[in-house]
């Protein structure tokens, strides 16, 4: 446990050949985990014309955007990442952008819930290999003061994939159709991931650690040893999981819930709803690594306190955002919570690499990622689209907005758990 690594920048030079190399290497990074979010945010944006042709409940739906996609995703995040911390990360990644990018063309195929469900399955076993691996490339390019602003710019693959993905997902139902998007998208990323071998070399495992490079294969039970004895690393993994709850829950139903219930066009989902969310995002992930790799030096706690704070003020805004009459006064005011539902994932994800050696990042990252998927995309979307099939009789479209009201309950959980963190914060990172 004691290559656990030092919150001081590591000794590899910060030369101009390491500059370009870190600059074509994230690059390469946000432009697949781009395509990974478009293809999740498609099915989302083009719930309603899927769902007529389907013939999809909410509940199903919940189902295809959440657990289903979720439990293949997590079930093959943590052995994809235990390879990752053993073999070349960066062929790695573009093999499950292959596999991910094939189902997603699929998609355009299908003609059943049952067909449907079996693609999402491919389609998260795929997406495994592209976070987890891509973090651990991260951590190896930056020392640990700059790691929580690069995973930050990293993560914006996550809010600029929202804004492709609503936008090109509006257009294509207009002008291709929903099955003409997945193929469309399905095709780019297939183009895309042979480039991503040829443009970025592997660095070294642990060049920006102090203590040298991580040489030696760390075994799973080490890995979760540490989380198992680490209060920073359990709380993060609870916090960020409530956290994930509520983001993901916000992320998978609120275009519907414009849609449906506040009546919002397809048309304007497309201009006004994903430049929204994709600036909100962005600012949320950015503004959050940003602001903790700042004060992270001053004062650790800030990887608690930040995402504590954001999660305080998801519940006001949301509850305000769905009580709104009419799409517009709604969207504008769901601005606070769509920025503040993101902030959590930069400290969260760069607090693990941190915390633990270079040669368990990977799977470390992996772990923190099954409560995302579990916890957070599987059972979010889920939760939200039982409550609302389940007020549906006695509310009819008006049942979407009290569903998304049920999840504000947990963005409190989020933040007491990420205030307890903030007592251990100091302490773990300087050991």
């Amino acid at each position: 446990m004691s290559e656990a690594t030092p919150t001081l920048s590591g000794a590899a030079p910060d030369d101009g050949a390491l500059t370009l190399q870190r600059g074509v290497a994230l690059a390469m990074l946000f432009v697949v985990g781009t395509i990974n979010f478009v293809d999740r945010q498609l099915l989302s944006v083009l719930v309603e014309p899927i769902r007529a042709d389907l013939h999809l409940t909410d509940t199903q739906f919940g189902l295809l955007t959440g657990l289903a996609f979720a439990l293949f995703y997590a079930g093959m995040g943590v052995p994809v990442a235990i390879l990752a911390d053993r073999w070349n990360r960066v062929k790695l990644i573009a093999l499950a952008c292959l596999v991910w990018s094939a189902f997603t063309a699929l998609t355009g195929r299908v003609t059943s819930f049952a067909q449907l469900a079996l693609i999402r399955f491919g389609v998260g076993a795929g997406e495994a290999g592209g976070t987890a691996p891509s973090l651990s490339l991260v951590s190896d390019l930056f020392p640990p003061h700059r790691r929580p602003f690069a995973v930050a710019i990293f993560q914006l693959n996550g809010p600029f994939g929202v804004f492709v993905g609503s936008a090109f997902g509006a257009w294509a139902a207009a002008n291709i159709g929903w099955r003409g998007a997945f193929l469309v998208m399905g095709l780019a990323g297939i183009v895309i991931a042979p480039l991503l071998v040829w443009a970025v070399k592997e660095p070294p495992r642990g060049q920006m650690d102090r203590g040298g490079h991580g040489e030696h294969h760390v075994p799973l039970r080490d890995t979760l040893a540490l989380f198992a004895s680490s209060p920073s690393l359990r709380l993060v993994l609870l916090g960020n999981g409530l956290s994930a709850f509520v983001s993901y829950g916000i992320l998978n139903w609120v275009p519907a819930f414009l849609m449906r219930t506040q009546g919002m066009p397809l048309a304007a989902m497309g201009q006004w709803f994903g430049p929204a969310a994709g600036l909100t995002f962005g600012i949320g992930i950015m503004g959050s690594g940003w602001l903790v790799s700042r004060i992270a030096r001053r004062d650790a706690r800030a990887y608690g306190f930040v995402p504590a704070i954001a999660s305080l003020l998801i519940a006001p805004g949301l509850a305000a955002a769905l009580l709104m009459q009419g799409w517009q006064a709604s969207l504008a005011v769901m601005l606070l919570p769509l920025t503040m539902c993101t902030v959590y994932i930069a400290p969260g994800l760069a607090l693990v690499q941190n915390l633990t050696p270079p040669r368990s990042r990977a799977t470390a990252s992996a772990i923190l990622l099954l409560m995302y998927n579990i916890v957070g995309l599987g059972l979010g979307p889920l939760f939200v689209g039982m409550v609302s099939d389940a007020l549906r009789p006695q509310l009819g479209d008006d049942s979407l907005r009290w569903g998304l009201m049920g999840i504000i309950p947990f963005a409190l959980a989020a933040a007491a758990t990420q205030f307890a963190m903030t007592r251990h914060l100091n302490r773990e990172l300087a050991a």
